[in-house]
Formats: C-alpha cells, structure tokens, sequence
C-alpha cells in the first residue's frame, strides 16, 4: 500500500467530521475520502444487521478508491460492527467508543455523564468500557433521539435545539455529574452550547482528537504515513441528498472549497 494513499473516513452522516477536522489538524499532509451516510442516518435507530451491511458497503467502496486506512468515525457503527469489519478489511481500521475511561479520570466527585445513540449506549463494548474503567463510578447514561437530525441539517444553536439539548442535560446535572462523554461523533458541533448550558463547572469530554492521535500511530507503525511535502486534499461522498449534505459539510468544514459527490450504495 502506498504511503500516499488517502485515509478513509465514514460515518452515518456528516458528525464524523468532527474527527475528520482533528485528523485533519493533526496530519495536514494526509489525503482524505469522507463517506456520509446520509439516507440511513441516523444509524442510531437502525437494526444491527442494517448497519453492519452498511458498513460492508461503505468499506468496499472505499477500499476500492485506494484508502490505506480506515477510520469508522461513528459510535455506533463501531459498537454494532467493528470487529466484523476489521476480520473483512485488508487495511487497518481505527473506531470510535465513549470517552469513559478519561471522563473517570477527570471527574472530582465519582459521577459522570454520557451522551449517545441507544444502540452505542446498549451495545457490548459500552458495557465492557463500564465494566473495565467505571467500576466505581456512577455512570448516568442518556439517550438523545433526534439530536443527530439538528445536526445533519446544520442546526446548531437555534432555539429548538437548545430546548432539545437541555432536556437530555438536566437529568444529568440532576443527579449531579461533574463531567459529561460526548459519545457520538455528531455532539462535538454542539459543544459550544452544551458547555453553555451545562455551566462552567461542568468538564466536557470528546474522543475526537484520540482518534486522530491512534491514526497517526497506526499509520506510523504500518509506514503508511504520507512523506508528501504539500497540503492534504478531502473529497467527500455522500449517500443523501447532494445539495443540502453540502451545504451542510460546507458549514461545519468552514470553507466553501467543498467537493460532494453523490454515491448511492446498496444495500
């Protein structure tokens, strides 16, 4: 595999570009192909076996574009999937799962928030996060239905999602977390607004740098990493519906100079 093939990077919709941006800040010289998702998101009410095929499919086509690596930028398709797609991957693949162990180690008082998908919050490997790293910890998990939607359509701060998000935080400061896990790749657009609302006291935890940091060393220990002396390029593919996915890409990458091509998959 050649150093300068690009990295793959995928999600259910547009949240994995906030992985994508600090992969981005991390490895500038590093090309990039970005999958969305787009009509089947969210995965988070998906059946298992839907988004293990879909996964499947996005793999294959990126695969099939050259990618050296793969990074499942979604909590929930790297709780439903993961270890089947690396047994059908000739390349390494990098996943997501909830900051648990750095919010334990973070919190003052013993209580930490999570938020998510109900499929990553259900799944295995959240379990086995808990299990290994919480076991002292009071860890309060909430679901957050349609919080994904405001994002995928570049909702980040109007009033209805601040109502949306409130509603998902109170129960949580309630019970008296001190720090809360952003457990799906969409909830970093929204930190802004959930440090607002949740108080300045409050710590709040994503994984996306992490994630970008365990890229680098895969690609370093499989010297795959590019030696190219210029700028990174990223295209980007979406499932959905080209013009309102760009739109949205072209807001939270914060350029214009944004290229989507639409790449119906089946199944």
């Amino acid at each position: 595999m050649s150093q300068r093939a690009p990295i793959g990077v995928f999600d259910s919709g547009v949240g994995g570009l906030s992985v994508t941006r600090e992969i981005r800040r991390l490895l500038p010289g590093e090309d990039i192909l970005y999958y969305a998702d787009s009509a089947y998101c969210p995965y988070g009410d998906k059946e298992p076996a839907i988004i293990r095929r879909r996964e499947r499919a996005i793999l294959d086509f990126l695969l099939s574009l050259g990618a050296k690596l793969i990074v499942v930028a979604c909590n929930t398709a790297s709780s439903t999937g993961l270890e089947e797609l690396r047994q059908a991957s000739p390349v390494p693949i990098v996943g997501m799962e909830p900051a648990v162990k750095p919010a334990v180690n973070a919190t003052r008082n013993g209580k930490i928030g999570v938020l998510a998908t109900g499929v990553t919050i259900a799944g295995d490997r959240f379990a086995s996060l808990v299990n290994r790293y919480a076991e002292n910890t009071c860890v309060i998990t909430q679901p957050c239905p349609g919080l994904v939607e405001r994002v995928e359509e570049g909702k980040i701060n109007d009033l209805e999602t601040r109502n949306f998000l409130m509603g998902f935080l109170q129960p949580i400061l309630d019970q008296g977390a001190d720090t809360i896990v952003l457990g799906c790749t969409h909830y970093p657009f929204l930190r802004p607004l959930i440090e607002e609302l949740a108080g300045p006291e409050i710590a709040v935890i994503d994984t996306g740098l992490a994630v970008a940091r365990q890229v680098s060393r895969v690609l370093t220990e499989n010297n795959l990493a590019s030696q190219e002396n210029r700028p990174g390029k990223e295209q980007f593919y979406t499932s959905g519906d080209q013009t309102r996915v760009s739109h949205v890409i072209r807001s939270l990458w914060l350029t214009d100079n944004v290229s989507v091509e639409k790449i119906p998959l089946s199944p």
